[in-house]
């Protein structure tokens, strides 16, 4: 696990030694054991090391047998001895037991295909010296980052967006289109970031850059059909073992390995897989909220398999970390769940570098509330006139009411693809639209943010609505959202996050699943539960679905009421082009009065604030 950084110059250029130093020095936090800046000709690459397999000897760059192609990569590749024993096997000589050499010598073998080829999370950059190529790539699901420049014909890369911007030759100008689009999803979608020119590379894809130009390209899709024709016991089988064998070859390290444990399904199974390889230590967070902490079920598992186990509670004064954490996302992220994720994190790097956990459930099997929603929206939309009935209570409702009311008229009265849309929103198109100032209005007129789910669902193969729905999901939410909170959150202390759930192999074998054995009777993860059922306590295999959600709403009507008004009402979030002050007033008002739950949208208006000052002013106080 690393961070990555480098500089493909322009021809006839070299990359500046200064400017890969900043880089690397910019993502130490991602690899703390570490740092090697180098130079090949026109490219340069700046790598900063967190040691977790061959310590001694998995030093990066890595090269091949010629000398001339390098690579770095921040990741892990877990079937690099099966890549090993092939290569060898067509005359390829390892120099190392680092599972980073077996792409330099796969791409020496198999060109651009070595990527498909690679089971595991990560983001590398390879440079074909002889070709003057520069090759970056994604893992399927996008659990690691990789962002970019490209500019007056050279390119930068970098594992996060602060690697670029610790060059002083990129620029900082926000891009208005991909805040409109955060304001809509909590999180930038990729390609975007909030900087105009800086670009996400997304998940599986691939870009090459050669001759002053860059192509982009996807290597892997995920496939829904044709749908596999297994019962529930078969189906629960095969899940079990498929999920067995991700969390075994996550266990590789040469360093302490734990366990995050909310005391759900996903991660409790996780844990109890582990446990069948030896002790396990866990982590788990909670609240003082007692609607919020979830502490009590992931005892009930630390106890039945007598885990090293550690709790960690999280108060309202942990605001205190925001600037850090506005720091190491480096664009506006209004998932208030980051916050106690990085706390978890921090407890858990003072006891282990590497953590399974149990992400990408919800999204393979099912599991979010939301979906159960979604056999009413089709049923109601058959109803003769009742989306015309749904649309005349919407506009009578207007912007009273309670919003769940308002966003299920909205749902009704619409196709399935913007009722979904509606319901993933913090802001809806119209709240959107009251808010910004004219000049935000004039530049991102035209522009529909869900454009970004609606291609989601058009891109699916699904045959049903609750398939492409999970598609979706796949696509957007789980890549733009909880894989880069766990990922930054991690990372920021030199912790190692690993998902077995999103083990490609598993996720392909879920996707073509029946959605009958995913969403049955109104409940999700019917199939995942049946795999796991002997593993697990009753009540926890009973308990229904509970984000990891923050109290906000509360916290800013106690503790944070004062951070709300000196960061959102202070003249100088008032002096910026994007809002009008008297609608961030209201919002304020409307939650602090209660007359409306405003919490979410008002943490994503500070968030934006917060990263506003850091990035564009240069200082978060």
């Amino acid at each position: 696990m690393c961070g990555i950084a480098g500089i493909v110059a322009p021809h006839g250029s070299i990359p500046s030694q200064a400017a890969l130093e900043a880089m690397g020095l910019a993502l130490a936090h991602r690899g703390p054991d570490d740092a090697v800046v180098e130079t090949h000709g026109r490219a340069g690459f700046s790598f900063r090391r967190l040691s977790i397999i061959d310590v001694a000897g998995g030093r990066q760059p890595l090269s091949g047998e010629s000398g001339d192609c390098h690579v770095v990569l921040n990741g892990e590749i877990y079937n690099h001895l099966d890549l090993r024993r092939d290569l060898e096997r067509r005359g390829h000589r390892f120099r190392t037991r680092s599972d980073v050499e077996c792409v330099v010598h796969g791409y020496e073998e198999f060109g651009d295909a070595v990527v498909g080829k690679l089971r595991g999370m990560f983001a590398l950059a390879l440079w074909d010296g002889p070709r003057q190529r520069l090759l970056l790539a994604r893992d399927r699901l996008g659990k690691k980052p990789l962002h970019y420049r490209e500019a007056g014909g050279g390119l930068r890369f970098a594992s996060e967006i602060q690697g670029l911007l610790a060059d002083p030759a990129v620029p900082r100008a926000p891009d208005s289109a991909a805040l409109h689009d955060y304001l809509t999803y909590q999180y930038v979608p990729a390609p975007a970031t909030a900087f105009e020119g800086i670009r996400k590379l997304p998940p599986a894809h691939l870009l090459v850059f050669e001759d002053g130009r860059s192509r982009v390209e996807r290597y892997w899709s995920l496939r829904f059909q044709p749908v596999l024709r297994v019962d529930a016991e078969e189906a629960a089988a095969e899940v079990r073992r498929l999920l067995r064998d991700a969390v075994t070859v996550r266990l590789m390290s040469e360093v302490p390995l734990g366990a995050f444990l909310s005391g759900g399904l996903d991660s409790s199974a996780v844990v109890a897989l582990m446990a069948e390889s030896g002790p396990v230590k866990t982590f788990s967070v909670g609240f003082e909220e007692e609607a919020f902490d979830e502490l009590p079920y992931a005892r009930l598992v630390a106890d039945r398999y007598a885990t090293d186990h550690h709790e960690f509670v999280v108060r309202p004064r942990a605001v205190d970390v925001l600037p850090r954490l506005v720091e190491h996302y480096g664009e506006p992220f209004a998932d208030s769940s980051a916050l106690p994720t990085y706390y978890l994190a921090r407890a858990t790097a003072g006891h282990v570098t590497v953590a399974l956990n149990g992400d990408g459930g919800d999204e393979l099997f099912a599991g979010y509330d939301r979906y159960r929603a979604l056999g009413a929206y089709e049923a109601l939309a058959r109803v003769p006139s009742a989306d015309a009935g749904a649309r005349a209570l919407a506009r009578g409702l207007g912007q009273r009411g309670p919003a769940r009311v308002r966003r299920f008229l909205h749902a009704v009265s619409a196709r399935p693809e913007e009722s979904y849309a509606r319901t993933m929103s913090y802001f809806s198109p119209e709240e959107k639209h009251a808010l910004y100032s004219d000049e935000m209005r004039a530049r991102v007129a035209g522009r529909d943010s869900y454009r970004v789910l609606y291609d989601a669902f058009q891109a699916s193969d699904a045959p049903d609505l609750l398939g492409r729905t999970l598609h979706a999901d796949t696509l957007t939410y789980l890549p733009g959202d909880l894989l880069v909170k766990v990922d930054i959150a991690s990372m920021a202390v030199g912790l190692e996050g690993r998902s077995p759930l999103l083990d490609h192999p598993l996720v392909e074998f879920a996707a073509r699943l029946p959605s009958g054995l995913k969403l049955r009777r109104g409940r999700g993860k019917h199939v995942l539960r049946r795999a796991v059922a002997d593993l697990l306590p009753p009540r926890v295999l009973a308990r229904r679905k509970k984000g990891f959600g923050v109290p906000v709403d509360r916290w800013f009507r106690g503790e944070l009421r004062e951070m709300l008004a000196d960061v959102l009402l202070s003249p100088r979030a008032a002096a910026r082009p994007f809002f009008r002050p008297e609608e961030v007033r209201r919002l304020c008002d409307d939650h602090l009065a209660g007359r409306r739950d405003r919490g979410n949208q008002l943490w994503a208006l500070l968030m934006l604030e917060l990263w506003a000052r850091r990035f564009l002013d240069g200082r978060v106080a």
